[in-house]
């Protein structure tokens, strides 16, 4: 009997069809919604390789009735919506899909960074609204990018790659990371910074930190009170990193001057979530590595990664 595999997201046949000749594949019928919880509990006690999305949760009572599985495959780079403690300990091997979205993601937070501090989302709306009636002197003026300071929360490779487009805006680069980077202070000319002295000095702060227990709402009213009343917030790496109550107060009593958001606590966002009321909100849903080539990129590592471990080889991109 051929190994079976379940993809919980309905993915282009194109990508699918290498695993289709090999092995026994299903797939959820959506691409726009969501595996439901019930199917995803049927279907895990069944199969030899689950291809998730980071929408997908898989917890330790999911994964205990899993007696058949193999590999968990996960498209995104960040793995939180599994527990891999567990998966280690029943022998589920777990992978990722990093490196091939440095660059996209890297574009998305600079562009982020661009549209917030220079209000694009405010001046377009009033433009397709029929709002802009004259030139004014102060009309939608915003916050300069270029010759200010930026400061990195999180200097892996995507921080680099921020970092690089930051020196071509002729900018001043601060990073704050859990372990000092002298090879990257060398090559790039960023300088460390704690975070307390980065939050003060940054006119743009960008969050590129993965989220652990440790980032968990590392980003609170106390923090965004350290900032300059000019400054902009950038999250684009996980939203609980970012205490969403704190950052409304910041932003509704003009403690900062805007926030350019891709990432948020709850995924997809409730209907009027507070932080969409805001005008200095500029926000994108979740979209950092969402460029047609990339995400292309990314499912052939997944398809790599599952053919590899139910043939029996040590995959790459390995995260338990």
């Amino acid at each position: 009997m051929k190994p079976s595999v379940f993809i919980t997201r309905k993915l282009p046949e194109e990508i699918v069809a290498p695993l289709k000749e090999k092995f026994t594949v299903r797939m959820w019928d959506s691409e726009d919604v969501a595996v439901t919880h019930a199917v995803l509990r049927e279907e895990i006690t069944q199969v030899d390789a689950l291809w998730t999305m980071l929408s997908d949760t898989i917890d330790r009572d999911m994964l205990e009735s899993a007696t058949n599985l193999k590999v968990i495959s996960n498209l995104a780079v960040g793995y939180n919506n599994i527990d891999t403690e567990a998966a280690n300990e029943m022998g589920i091997i777990v992978t990722n899909t990093p490196d091939v979205l440095t660059e996209t993601t890297a574009d998305l937070a600079f562009g982020l960074l661009l549209a917030t501090a220079r209000r694009f989302n405010t001046a377009e709306k009033e433009l397709r609204q029929g709002g802009w009636l004259s030139w004014t002197p102060m009309g939608f003026t915003g916050m300069d990018v270029h010759g200010t300071t930026v400061g990195i929360i999180g200097m892996g490779r995507i921080g680099e790659a921020v970092a690089r487009r930051a020196k071509g805006f002729n900018m001043d680069v601060l990073y704050h990371n859990r372990s000092r980077k002298p090879e990257t202070e060398e090559e790039y000319g960023v300088a460390f910074a704690e975070l307390d002295d980065l939050l003060q000095r940054a006119d743009h702060v960008v969050i590129l930190a993965p989220f652990t227990e440790e980032t968990k709402g590392m980003i609170g009213g106390r923090e965004l009170g350290l900032m300059k009343k000019t400054a902009t917030l950038i999250s684009v790496s996980r939203g609980c990193i970012v205490d969403e109550v704190a950052l409304y107060d910041a932003l509704k009593n003009k403690k900062i001057f805007g926030a350019g958001l891709d990432v948020f606590e709850t995924e997809p966002v409730p209907v009027r979530h507070p932080l969409l009321t805001l005008p200095n909100v500029t926000a994108v849903p979740h979209i950092g590595s969402a460029s047609v080539k990339t995400r292309l990129t990314m499912m052939k590592l997944n398809v790599d990664a599952i053919t590899d471990v139910l043939e029996g080889r040590e995959p790459a991109n390995r995260v338990v």
